[in-house]
């Protein structure tokens, strides 16, 4: 009459010791400050958001609010350029080109323009010193005129001014990454948006990304993607290169790529929601080691994304919107945002 009773008592203390054991598990975020915020900035952010944290392997916060979920599709603007970036990179690996290559080297037009000496390098971290307009929606109907990424760049080199010397200035604009990745099609004989699927989003499983759409790709504001999409890329660079055991870029690409270009430059024009950050190629850098190496990086669109990678805290984050930042409020709604994630990985 005592062993049943005793084999009910030792189920129980089995389940809950097992319940003990997961508890850590689980109870080890408590993101309840992220979704207070998150509501509160719903409407600031374009009532559609879609949040999603990446740590340990795994996604351990995901919040769907209003018409978006992780798989709706929509532009992404300049968080196209960290995608360029590292499709450039990828051409370095292979030794097909040099950061610190002139880019009269691939388009020898550049050299009738006194623009021949301008560096790859100086391309991807918007110091090539070629006149520009600020990004925005006024820029994006003056390039919606351009028939294909070659005519655009060749308008670059051959009528735009060159304003600084190459490196001297930082200016945010479509310049340098657009010839960046006019170069890659020059190598490659292949259009942008090809060598953007074949290089990364097929191996990235970013099955609903794409640069094409428009008459002319426009690589540093283009793209469109997902919240799940962007961060299996987002993945791949928090694991310096790694995706799903896959060799994406190497370990020195990504490092070249977080390297700052920006120490020595005059900062002419940066959006109002980067201001103070210094850029590395194709991406912000909002934070740094003691040595200056960069630990946390970004690349915000116009359009309201805001994906992060933090190597301390080991984790990587996107707020995927699709609203014009528009103020200089948004700074400050994205940093209280990112505050109530780091609270909790400490």
């Amino acid at each position: 009459m005592t062993v049943k009773p005793f084999r009910i008592c030792l189920k129980v203390s089995l389940f809950v010791i097992f319940l003990q054991l997961l508890q850590p598990a689980f109870a080890q975020y408590d993101f309840s400050r992220l979704d207070q915020q998150l509501q509160q900035y719903q409407k600031d952010l374009g009532n559609n958001i879609v949040t999603l944290i990446y740590k340990d392997g795994k996604i351990i916060y995901q919040k769907e609010m209003g018409d978006f979920k992780s798989n709706t599709v929509a532009p992404i603007a300049s968080c196209s350029k960290w995608l360029t970036a590292a499709l450039v990179m990828t051409f370095v690996d292979e030794g097909k080109l040099s950061l610190d290559d002139r880019i009269d080297k691939y388009l020898p037009d550049a050299a009738k323009y006194n623009k021949g000496y301008i560096t790859i390098r100086q391309c991807l971290s918007h110091t090539t010193g070629i006149a520009a307009d600020k990004p925005g929606l006024a820029s994006i109907l003056k390039m919606s005129r351009y028939e294909t990424l070659e005519e655009e760049v060749n308008d670059f080199i051959s009528r735009h001014d060159i304003v600084a010397k190459p490196g001297a200035e930082f200016f945010y604009s479509s310049v340098g990454l657009n010839i960046a990745g006019r170069i890659l099609e020059v190598i490659s004989k292949k259009p942008f948006e090809r060598l953007a699927l074949d290089r990364l989003f097929r191996p990235l499983g970013m099955k609903n990304s794409t640069f094409a759409g428009l008459k002319a790709t426009n690589p540093s504001g283009s793209a469109k993607s997902t919240a799940t999409d962007y961060m299996n890329f987002q993945v791949m660079i928090l694991n310096k290169g790694m995706y799903n055991g896959k060799r994406i870029l190497s370990e020195k690409a990504i490092a070249d790529m977080q390297e700052i270009q920006t120490k020595n430059a005059t900062v002419k024009y940066a959006p109002k929601t980067a201001e103070g950050y210094p850029y590395a190629c194709g991406e912000w850098v909002l934070g740094t080691d003691a040595s200056g190496k960069s630990t946390v990086v970004s690349s915000p669109g116009l359009f309201g994304t805001w994906p992060v990678v933090d190597y301390p805290h080991g984790y990587a984050c996107i707020f995927f919107v699709k609203t014009l930042l528009g103020s200089e409020q948004k700074k400050e709604v994205y940093q209280a945002l990112m505050n109530a994630v780091n609270e909790q990985m400490k």
